[in-house]
């Protein structure tokens, strides 16, 4: 409601003016709640997408359960944090990458384009999915790993600091690579192949299926170019033993090339985003 003032002087209100629109904060904390609901209604992908790693780990932990030698660790527990990594990025680029392409083809983007919505509102929205669906799924492999592994949950604070961190420029960086890449697939049916195969072939040669220290190394170069195998390899530095660190191809757990590596992705990731994202599908032009 505003108050005006008319030709001969008289003051009244006028309850047609339209109402201040919210923020664009406030539209993306209402759009996440609504990608969240909508993302827990189609059970079937919610279980899948929460179950896949959860799965493979009880299945490769079961499968490589013997003692690493020299790491005082055991192959059970080296699977843990490498799971926790590819379960981010299962959550942030395959989900992205997938769900934003079956949007642009359907239209939907198109119709959210042409509405006052300020774009941000809908990439904070995707924000807030990734960062809920990220968060539980470490949460629930976390507790696969200590019930069954023998994982220890870190007692220092720096351990936690150096988790959240990594954590967040992971899923950051994973997130925007998979906004990039969802402007590849030419329909939304094609979506899934074209997402899914590049993802599977970095967790072979980024130690998550198979052991760091069996790599061969011009692999894991190619493989040290991508956020998941820095992931992987911060991750086990926080949840394994220092005489895990003798695993790594540097011997060590290299925290500072971690943070630059991630933090890149997420710059590049950025700019790879701004320049590729489109509202339309190539056969809307």
């Amino acid at each position: 409601m505003t108050t005006v003032t008319d030709r001969t002087g008289t003051t009244r209100t006028d309850d047609t003016a339209p109402a201040a629109l919210p923020g664009a904060w406030t539209l993306g904390l209402r759009r996440g709640a609504l990608e969240l609901r909508q993302f827990f209604r189609q059970r079937d992908q919610a279980i899948f997408t929460f179950a896949f790693p959860i799965v493979f780990l009880f299945l490769f932990a079961s499968i490589f359960s013997n003692d690493v030698e020299g790491a005082g660790i055991t192959a059970s527990q080296l699977y843990v944090p490498a799971m926790i990594a590819a379960g981010i990025m299962s959550t942030s680029f395959q989900s992205l990458g997938i769900s934003i392409a079956i949007e642009r083809d359907n239209k939907q983007l198109r119709r959210l384009r042409g509405t006052p919505m300020p774009p941000a509102s809908y990439f904070l929205g995707k924000v807030w999915l990734v960062l809920v669906t990220g968060l539980l799924e470490t949460v629930a492999l976390l507790a696969v790993g200590v019930v069954f592994y023998g994982i220890e949950l870190p007692t220092g604070a720096v351990d936690w600091l150096t988790f959240g961190w990594i954590f967040a420029l992971g899923l950051t960086g994973c997130a925007l690579l998979g906004i990039a890449i969802s402007s590849v697939p030419k329909t939304g049916q094609s979506a899934s192949s074209v997402v899914v195969l590049p993802f599977l072939v970095l967790q072979f040669i980024s130690g998550v299926y198979i052991a760091i220290d069996t790599i061969p190394d011009w692999l894991l170069n190619i493989g040290a170019l991508f956020p998941l195998k820095w992931m992987c390899q911060g991750l086990r530095g926080v949840f394994l033993p220092e005489t895990a660190a003798v695993l790594e191809q540097a011997g060590g757990w290299e925290y500072g090339r971690i943070a630059l590596v991630l933090g890149a992705w997420c710059i590049g990731g950025l700019v790879l985003c701004l320049l590729t994202f489109r509202w339309k599908s190539r056969r809307d032009g």
